[in-house]
């Protein structure tokens, strides 16, 4: 059967990671994700790393595995006959992915209410990094912020340092992929009621909703989650071994005497180690104990070891080069080789889910600056050439 969302259409007009990873995944599940881009290009553009460490806006690694699937125009919207056009796509279009701050596209005459009595179909998905309401929505944000307002970071670490931030753009990838995945709601219901919506995406919220038990443990009971204790090898703390680090936690069916088995260390199997709480009490002796029974052992060979012969749970810290070879990643077809034209042939991630009976779109790389302008402005809005040279001259595309 035909992709998931083919023949949905959607304008993507946001920057960053949150808002382009969101029309990412629609177009992975098959919509026309048409880029919408000033004439300068989104931020996204400047981000590193790039290739050769050349600041070129079209060598962002982040910008080509944030915009796969998508067409690219470029257009200024704040201008009156940009605008025009905008709305032009706004009638076609079912979807229009934002990330500017609450109140700005308002200001130019596009809010959703505009783009709803143009279009009582469309849908506008925001995400920002506080909503579009509230005390806090016209506040700036970044991805420490979000995570030092979400409460995960006062979970992240150890107890006896300063909370942690993980790395990376966790909490906008997750912003990237609530968006999508209640878009894809709300075009579904369209389906029943014809009528389109505004869909509002806080980063904060994503992030704290993804705790889980935090919030619930202080509603409950005034308890507040604590971060993990400094030592012990088996209360989530990292550990090193020969050629990397590995992780191990209670559980997965694992005794204790299999566990010390694991290690090779009968001293494991002492009485200070009966419990866990006789391990908590004697965290750093038993760190000791498992830091000498790794150190010449490697990552694949304990995580293969232990999964398989003693049941436990236990993960290893790949690095790139190890998710680039991982056996598992390569069964499931985890990656996809795109060719860009100036970076040229790389493998991307691109799995987030499988569907057995839709067909994903096959991986297009993401556009140059304004590649399908006349693609898109002439083939789909039926503009002329006079009509191109006019827009170019006056700073509209």
């Amino acid at each position: 059967m035909p992709p998931v969302l083919d023949e949905v259409c959607v304008l993507d007009i946001s920057h960053g990671i949150a808002g382009p990873l969101c029309a990412k995944i629609l177009g992975d599940l098959g919509a026309d994700v048409i880029k919408i881009e000033p004439p300068g290009g989104e931020s996204g553009r400047t981000m590193a790393p790039f290739l050769h460490d050349d600041p070129d806006p079209e060598k962002s690694l982040f910008f080509l595995q944030l915009n796969l699937n998508k067409r690219g125009i470029t257009l200024n919207i704040e201008t009156p006959e940009g605008s025009d056009v905008f709305m032009d796509l706004v009638r076609r279009a079912d979807v229009v992915v934002d990330s500017s701050q609450p109140g700005y596209l308002a200001s130019i005459g596009l809010g959703y209410d505009t783009l709803e009595r143009e279009n009582p179909a469309v849908l506008l998905t925001s995400i920002t990094p506080f909503g579009q309401t509230g005390p806090y929505s016209q506040f700036k944000g970044e991805e420490i912020v979000a995570y030092a307002t979400s409460g995960i970071m006062a979970i992240s670490g150890t107890s006896d340092r300063e909370p942690l931030k993980h790395g990376g753009f966790q909490a906008q990838y997750e912003a990237g992929l609530n968006g999508a995945t209640g878009t894809a709601l709300a075009l579904l219901l369209r389906d029943f009621t014809g009528q389109g919506q505004h869909l509002d995406i806080s980063t904060q919220e994503v992030v704290s909703s993804s705790l889980v038990i935090n919030q619930p443990f202080y509603s409950w009971t005034g308890a507040v989650q604590g971060r993990r204790p400094p030592e012990g090898a088996l209360f989530g703390n990292i550990m090193p071994c020969k050629d990397g680090y590995f992780i191990s936690q209670p559980g997965g069916g694992a005794t204790w005497d299999a566990v010390a088995d694991f290690y090779g260390r009968e001293e494991l199997k002492e009485d200070r180690f009966a419990n866990i709480d006789q391990r908590a009490v004697n965290g750093q002796a038993m760190d000791e104990i498992i830091l000498d029974a790794t150190k010449d052992r490697t990552m694949n060979e304990m995580f293969k070891t232990a999964s398989e012969e003693y049941r436990m749970l236990m993960g290893i810290a790949q690095t790139p080069e190890d998710m680039a070879e991982c056996e598992q990643l390569e069964a499931r077809g985890f990656y996809r080789q795109v060719q860009h034209p100036v970076i040229g042939t790389i493998d991307v991630p691109s799995r987030l889910f499988n569907l057995t009976d839709a067909e994903r779109r096959d991986h297009v790389t993401a556009p140059l600056l304004g590649q399908h302008n006349d693609e898109v402005y002439q083939g789909i809005l039926g503009y002329s050439q006079e009509d191109l040279a006019r827009f170019k001259q006056s700073g509209v595309m």
